[in-house]
């Protein structure tokens, strides 16, 4: 996988965040964030640089193929940091478990108190990334995408939303809450582009459509 990790994206910043609502629900203006994905205009051109080809086999993929939740730093994982990050008035144990604080889920709108009712989601899941071309990748690799901090791939979402979602792709999941589909969109051609991963037709259509609209 040469050239993929020597890559460097120009990342373009949105001036302005989302005024997402989600029923009675919004986002809290200080709520933190993953890193903010590329613009819809980036996006799109990013998209159309993308490989399409039909989604490769699942045959051999397994989570401990991508390594995570790895040590950040002192006594925290990527859950943690992510826990951290995406909530407000976080509190920590010494252990760096997350034993308080607020986190507004941005796929559904729901806001939750209890670090155990969230999940963090792969942007672009494991086994979809698999499919695109992770297969090929080496262990240390798969690592680094599994636990990747500095592109859109990590979130703190409620968890059964999170496990309603699966390794599907865009043409077949996309968030509930529709103020949120261009982010979503956005992050994943993102992490996609970044990590020189394939879409397949389906895929990039209803990217395309979602992005379209932003």
């Amino acid at each position: 996988m040469s050239g993929v990790y020597a890559r460097r994206i120009g990342v373009v910043v949105a001036s302005a965040a989302l005024a997402a609502t989600s029923g009675l629900l919004t986002a809290p203006t200080a709520q933190a964030a993953m890193p903010t994905p590329v613009a819809a205009s980036t996006a799109r051109t990013y998209l159309s640089q993308l490989t399409v080809s039909a989604e490769g086999s699942s045959s051999g993929y397994s989570r401990d193929l991508f390594p995570h939740w790895i040590t950040q730093s002192g006594a925290c994982d990527t859950r943690e940091v992510v826990l951290k990050r995406d909530g407000t008035n976080v509190t920590q144990n010494s252990s760096c478990s997350a034993v308080s604080g607020n986190w507004y889920s941005e796929y559904d709108g729901a806001s939750w108190t209890a670090a155990s009712d969230l999940d963090i989601d792969h942007m672009v899941p494991l086994a979809e990334a698999w499919r695109s071309g992770a297969s090929s990748w080496t262990t240390a690799q798969r690592q680094s995408f599994a636990n990747d901090l500095t592109r859109p791939q990590l979130i703190a979402v409620t968890d059964n939303v999170n496990q309603s979602k699966g390794d599907q792709d865009p043409a077949e999941w996309l968030p509930s809450r529709t103020a949120y589909r261009c982010t979503y969109a956005r992050a994943w051609v993102h992490v996609k582009h970044y990590y020189n991963l394939t879409v397949d037709s389906a895929e990039k259509s209803a990217l395309q459509s979602v992005l379209n609209g932003c």
